[in-house]
């Protein structure tokens, strides 16, 4: 089906500048937080460390699982020179190294599960929210939320009769509102295909860069395509 053009000029839009993404962070197994290392308006790194949880059972258990590698590892090596000269079967030789490799996979089952209980950031951006703090309970529930503004969203509603008019990949003015104003060059990124029956209108997501993070989200703003 073809594309709806009209030989018309959009008008200036308002639009609302956003975060280009919000990540919420909770915790993969249940705990009780030891520390949080950022809170609201923080700027963090990606896999900077957020968070960790009490970890004094998960270490225990790497220790113990260390020492049972090591064990079997003296115990296979003293049994090579017994196999070589026959005094214990193939069988048993087998046994003993396997019993070495289940204990490697168990000290890397152990160390997997350790790591679980530190959480990092997937994302750089700025804290919004933090409901947590040292010695509560964490769950599946989020308890940090980080804000990428790197580049920031523009969301624009835009009036059906204008479908086709605006395509992925021009460029348009932004405009923000004061106190922070100014003219900016934003990308179309998204134009939606299915139109708002109810107000008759579709939405446009421009990209605008944000490198030194100057400009914040929730403002409002001109859009001229």
């Amino acid at each position: 089906m073809p594309s709806l053009v009209f030989a018309v000029e959009v008008p200036t839009l308002e639009g609302m500048i956003e975060p280009n993404e919000l990540v919420e962070f909770s915790s993969q197994v249940p705990g009780i937080i030891e520390q949080i290392n950022v809170d609201r308006g923080d700027y963090v790194q990606r896999e900077q460390v957020l968070a960790k949880l009490k970890s004094g059972v998960a270490e225990a258990a790497v220790n113990l699982a260390f020492a049972r590698l090591e064990f079997s590892l003296r115990k296979a090596e003293r049994n090579q020179e017994l196999h070589r000269k026959q005094l214990i079967s193939n069988h048993e030789k087998d046994e003993i190294e396997t019993e070495v490799q289940l204990a490697q996979l168990e000290l890397q089952k152990s160390q997997e599960f350790l790591k679980l209980r530190t959480i990092m950031s997937t994302t750089a951006g700025f804290v919004v929210e933090r409901t947590g703090a040292a010695g509560e309970y964490v769950g599946e529930e989020p308890f940090l939320i980080v804000a990428r503004i790197d580049p920031l969203n523009v969301e624009v509603v835009v009036p059906v009769e204008y479908f086709g008019a605006i395509k992925k990949g021009q460029y348009a003015q932004v405009v923000l509102e004061e106190p922070v104003g100014g003219t900016y060059k934003a990308k179309v990124v998204i134009v939606d295909h299915v139109i708002d029956a109810a107000s008759g209108t579709f939405r446009v997501r421009l990209e605008l860069p944000n490198q030194k993070l100057k400009l914040p989200a929730g403002l409002k703003c001109l859009v001229t395509f």
